[in-house]
C-alpha cells in the first residue's frame, strides 16, 4: 500500500532532526518505510529519485539539511541540526499578524499558496498569534484575486520582467496591445490595479486587471524606465481617476442619477426639474469615468474633456465622428434649455 507523501516527508524530517550524526541514504532507506517499499518494489533509481524530491521539498518548506561525511562508512550523510532549524524570537503585534494572514489568503489562489502556507506554519510554531482556519467571523476581510492576470503580473513584477497584454480601456470598443514594465499591484476599492511604465507612451500608467483581456506574456530584456523606490499604486490610481486634482470640470447630470459622481462634487447647482450642474475634480482618466454615465451626463467643459467623452461614446456606439458630435451637441442644447 502506497504511503502518503505528507507522511513520508514527516518521517524523513523526523529522522533527519533526531539524529546526532549524518545518516547515509542506505540508513534512511532502511528507516523510512516508504523508501524501503520503493527500493524493494522498484529499484535503487526509484528510491534515489523519491529521496531527492523529498529532500528538495523539505528544503523548500524551510528545513535546513546539511550534507556531511558519515562517520561509519565514509559515505555522504544528511542531518538537520536543531540549532540551524530554530526560528529566532519573532515579535508581531495583532495587527501585523492579521496583515500577514490576509496576504496569505490573497495568495491562496496563486501558485505561491504553498509558500504562504508554509511561512504561516513556521510563524505559528514560533508562537505568533495567527487565527486558525474556521475561526473567522462573517465580517472577515477578504481581498479576492480572481483575475487570470493577477499571478503572471505579480510574478513579473517580482522578477522585474517586461510584459505585454491586451487592454480594453473603459468606454473603448476594442482592446489594444500594451507593453508594460510592471512595478507593483494593489487592491483598491475592490479592484486590483497594476502600476508600471508604459513603454509606448513613455510614462507611468495604471491598469485595472479586470480590463486585461487574453494572456499576459513575459518578454526578455531589462526594464528601460527607472523604478521608483516606493510605488504607491493607490496614489497612481487616485491621480489617474481625478482624485486630488487641482483643475475642475463642469458637467450636467440627470437628477436621480450618478450618485458616485455626486459624492465627488465640489459644488452642485440645480438647473431645472431634469438636470443638476456639478463642479468636479478633473484629472487624468476622468473622461473614461464620465463616459460610463452615458445619456445621464453632459460635459460642459473644459473642451478637451468634452472631446474625450465624445470620442469614447462614439467608439462604444460605433458612430462616425460628425454624427457623435451632432448628437452630443443636441444633448447639450437640450440640457441648457
Amino acid at each position: 500500500m502506497a504511503i502518503a507523501k505528507a507522511e513520508r516527508l514527516m518521517n524523513l524530517a523526523l529522522c533527519l532532526m533526531n539524529t546526532r550524526r549524518p545518516l547515509s541514504k542506505k540508513e534512511l532507506r532502511e528507516s523510512v518505510e516508504a523508501y524501503r517499499e520503493a527500493w524493494q518494489n522498484g529499484s535503487e533509481d526509484a528510491f534515489n529519485r523519491m529521496f531527492e524530491r523529498d529532500k528538495d521539498d523539505l528544503r523548500e518548506l524551510g528545513l535546513v539539511i546539511d550534507v556531511d561525511e558519515n562517520s561509519l562508512d565514509g559515505e555522504l550523510g544528511y542531518l538537520a541540526r536543531a540549532d540551524r532549524n530554530r526560528l529566532p524570537e519573532i515579535a508581531l503585534d495583532a495587527e501585523e499578524a492579521a496583515a500577514l494572514t490576509l496576504v496569505a489568503r490573497v495568495w491562496q489562489q496563486a501558485k505561491m499558496s504553498g509558500a504562504a502556507s508554509g511561512a504561516l506554519q513556521k510563524l505559528r510554531a514560533a508562537g505568533v498569534p495567527f487565527a486558525e482556519a474556521g475561526t473567522y467571523s462573517a465580517l472577515e476581510p477578504r481581498i479576492p484575486a480572481r483575475e487570470a492576470a493577477f499571478e503572471p503580473l505579480l510574478t513579473a513584477a517580482r522578477d522585474r520582467r517586461p510584459v505585454t497584454f491586451e487592454y480594453r480601456k473603459a468606454g473603448a470598443a476594442a482592446a489594444e496591445q500594451r507593453a508594460v514594465e510592471p512595478w507593483a499591484l494593489e487592491c483598491w476599492r475592490g479592484h486590483w490595479y497594476l502600476a508600471g511604465w508604459d513603454r509606448d507612451r513613455q510614462d507611468a500608467r495604471v491598469f485595472r486587471l479586470s480590463r486585461i483581456t487574453g494572456k499576459v506574456r513575459s518578454r526578455s530584456g531589462a526594464f528601460t524606465g527607472a523604478v521608483p523606490e516606493h510605488v504607491d499604486v493607490r496614489a497612481y490610481v487616485a491621480t489617474f481617476a481625478g482624485e486630488g486634482a487641482t483643475a475642475t470640470a463642469t458637467v450636467r447630470l440627470r437628477r436621480g442619477a450618478g450618485f458616485p459622481l455626486r459624492t465627488k462634487a465640489l459644488e452642485t447647482r440645480r438647473v431645472d426639474e431634469t438636470w443638476d450642474e456639478l463642479e468636479i475634480p478633473y484629472g487624468y482618466g476622468l473622461g473614461a469615468h464620465l463616459a460610463e454615465f452615458g445619456p445621464d451626463l453632459v460635459v460642459l467643459g473644459p473642451d478637451d474633456l468634452r472631446a474625450d467623452v465624445i470620442d469614447r461614446l462614439r467608439a462604444v456606439a460605433g458612430l462616425e465622428a460628425t454624427a457623435a458630435v451632432t448628437l452630443t451637441g443636441a444633448a447639450t442644447e437640450g440640457a441648457q434649455a
